[in-house]
């Protein structure tokens, strides 16, 4: 399997600086500072980018999953919300939010969410990110 690459590069002092992320593959180059990520910035930020590789490997693991059952996918659509807090020990990402809508011609809503429960707990990314409570909400859309 490939190794994938990231890159970020910070220039100052936290609350001053600023920098760019950008992925190995050269599809995206993003500006990202303190106010983009504590603060609503223009920009993108560290959370936002995991939240974009949760909701794509999300998407593909509910993909296959169904077809793999014998369904066909039309459609399937996901958004990450990822919760960075601040507590005691400092910030950290605790919990993660997956909204999932799918058009699945043929299945019952039961099997579908049986299904997507499943994805949502094998995907990579999710198991990455198992610190993290993953609440799914998945509906289907027929």
């Amino acid at each position: 399997m490939p190794k994938r690459k990231a890159n970020a590069e910070w220039k100052g002092s936290l609350p001053d600086g600023s920098g760019t992320l950008a992925l190995g593959s050269g599809a995206f180059e993003g500006a990202y500072s303190f106010s983009s990520r504590f603060e609503e910035g223009a920009g993108t930020n560290p959370e936002e980018l995991v939240g974009a590789a949760h909701a794509g490997c999300f998407s593909m693991a509910l993909s296959g999953a169904l077809g793999k059952a014998g369904f066909q996918p039309q459609i399937v659509k996901t958004e990450a919300i990822v919760n960075l807090v601040k507590d005691a020990s400092g910030f950290s990402v605790k919990e993660i939010d997956l909204e999932c809508e799918a058009h699945v011609p043929g299945i019952d809503e039961a099997k579908f969410r049986e299904i997507a429960e499943n994805a949502k707990e094998t995907c990579p990314i999710s198991r990455l990110l198992k610190g993290a409570t993953i609440n799914l909400t998945a509906r289907l859309k027929n």
